[in-house]
C-alpha cells in the first residue's frame, strides 16, 4: 500500500493491484450475506409478532380449558354416574360422539309446559323418535332436573352459584344474561371433550331428522331468522337456538372467542354478539368455516316454511309473552299432526297464532328466506 501525490494507492503485497474480478467476487459475496443476514432478521422479527399474537388470543380466548362442569345433583358427589362426561358418554351417538342438547329450567319443564310440547314433537316427527336417546337434557334448576328424570333418561343438573334460573326470565334480564351465557361456555366445554353436538332451544319443535340437511362441510351450521338464499352468505342473521356444531380446534377457538366477547358488548347476549363477531378478522384468521340453514328447512313464527313436505323444525321465536309462546306451539303440532293424517299442506291456523308476522313482511319472501 502506498500514496503517491496524496492519493490512496492499494497493491498487494508484490507492489501490483489485485485483479478486478477478485474484487468483484468480493463485494457479491459481501452483498449476498447482507441479503441472507437482512431476510433472516425479518424473518425472526415476523415469527416473534404471529408468535406473540397468537400467544395473545390463546391467553384471551381459553378461559375455561380446564374448567370441571360439575353436576348440581347431590348423588352425583358420592358417584360419577351422572357427571356430565358420564351423561354425554351415554347419550352419544357412537358412530361420530355426536349428541343433541337443550337447556331447561323450571318454568319450561312444568306439566304441560314447553318441555312436554318439545317432547311430544319428538314422538310425533318423521325420523325423530329414534333421536330421543341422544337427547341431553340441560337443567339449569333442582326442580327442572327432578321433571326431567321423571320422563328422560339423559338429564344433567346444571348450577350457576348466585343465580336462581327456576323462574322465566325475561329477555333483557340479568338473569336471562347469565343463563344465556353459561350455556355458551357450557357447549364450549362440551367441544373441548370430544363432543360434536345439535344444541336446540327447549321451543324448537323437531318435525324431521335434520341431520339430513346439515352442511358436512361446514364446523358450524347455524338455523338463520333471515336466510339470504346462499348458506355460505355471513350476512344471512343467525339464530343461536338451533346449532349444529363438529368438535374440532376451530370451533373451540370460535365459542371461546364467543363467550370472550361478551365483555365487549355488555348488555348483550349471545344472539346480538355473534351478529357482532361473525365478520371479525380473527374468525376469519381461524378458518372456521360457518353455514346456515335455510328457514325453508328451520323456520320460526316470524318466517315459518311455507312447505311443509320439507320444514325440518319450527322454532317458536318471536314470542315474549310465556303464554302466548304455549299457545302457538300447540297450534304447530296440531297443524302437523294434520299434515301426517293428509289433511292440510299448510299452517291452517297461522292466523290464529299469537306470535310472529301477522302482516306481511315488507321484505321479499323466497324459497324459505329473504332476498
Amino acid at each position: 500500500m502506498s500514496f503517491r501525490g496524496g492519493g490512496f494507492n492499494l497493491k498487494g503485497n508484490d507492489g501490483f493491484l489485485p485483479p478486478r474480478h477478485k474484487i468483484r467476487r468480493y463485494s457479491i459475496n459481501f452483498h449476498h450475506n447482507f441479503v441472507k443476514i437482512m431476510f433472516f432478521m425479518v424473518t425472526i422479527t415476523i415469527l416473534c409478532f404471529l408468535l406473540n399474537r397468537s400467544d395473545h388470543h390463546i391467553q384471551k380466548y381459553t378461559p375455561f380449558s380446564l374448567h370441571k362442569f360439575y353436576s348440581a345433583d347431590p348423588a352425583s358427589h358420592e358417584n360419577d354416574e351422572n357427571s356430565l362426561e358420564n351423561t354425554l358418554k351415554r347419550a352419544s351417538m357412537k358412530d361420530h360422539k355426536t349428541v343433541i342438547l337443550t337447556t331447561l329450567n323450571a318454568a319450561w319443564t312444568e306439566e304441560g309446559s314447553i318441555f312436554d310440547l318439545f317432547m311430544e314433537s319428538f314422538q310425533i316427527g318423521i325420523g325423530t323418535k329414534s333421536l330421543l336417546k341422544h337427547l341431553v337434557v340441560i337443567a339449569l334448576d333442582q326442580k327442572a332436573y327432578s321433571r326431567c328424570l321423571d320422563v328422560h333418561p339423559h338429564c344433567f343438573a346444571l348450577t350457576t352459584p348466585g343465580f336462581d334460573f327456576s323462574g322465566n326470565a325475561h329477555i333483557k334480564s340479568n338473569n336471562y344474561f347469565k343463563m344465556i351465557w353459561r350455556r355458551v361456555e357450557l357447549l364450549s366445554y362440551v367441544l373441548e371433550m370430544g363432543y360434536n353436538f345439535i344444541f336446540t332451544d327447549g321451543d324448537i319443535m323437531w318435525l324431521r331428522d335434520p341431520f339430513q340437511r346439515l352442511d358436512p362441510e361446514g364446523d358450524l351450521n347455524f338455523a338463520s331468522d333471515i336466510y339470504r338464499h346462499n348458506s355460505t352468505n355471513l350476512h344471512n342473521t343467525p339464530n343461536a337456538g338451533f346449532i349444529y356444531a363438529k368438535s374440532n380446534t376451530r370451533t373451540i377457538q370460535f365459542y371461546k372467542f364467543w363467550y370472550a366477547k361478551k365483555d365487549d358488548f355488555p348488555g348483550g347476549h349471545d344472539q346480538p354478539v355473534l351478529e357482532k363477531i361473525k365478520f371479525d378478522p380473527f374468525i376469519q384468521e381461524m378458518g372456521v368455516k360457518i353455514r346456515f340453514l335455510d328457514t325453508a328447512y328451520v323456520g320460526g313464527l316470524c318466517f315459518p316454511s311455507k312447505d311443509l313436505d320439507v320444514v325440518v323444525a319450527m322454532h317458536a321465536n318471536c314470542c315474549t309473552v310465556f303464554k302466548d309462546k304455549i299457545h302457538d306451539i300447540k297450534l304447530v303440532l296440531h297443524d302437523w299432526k294434520k299434515y301426517l293424517e293428509n289433511k292440510t299442506k299448510s299452517w291452517a291456523s297461522r292466523s290464529s297464532w299469537k306470535c310472529g308476522l301477522q302482516e306481511k313482511p315488507k321484505t321479499k319472501i323466497g324459497g324459505g328466506g329473504v332476498q
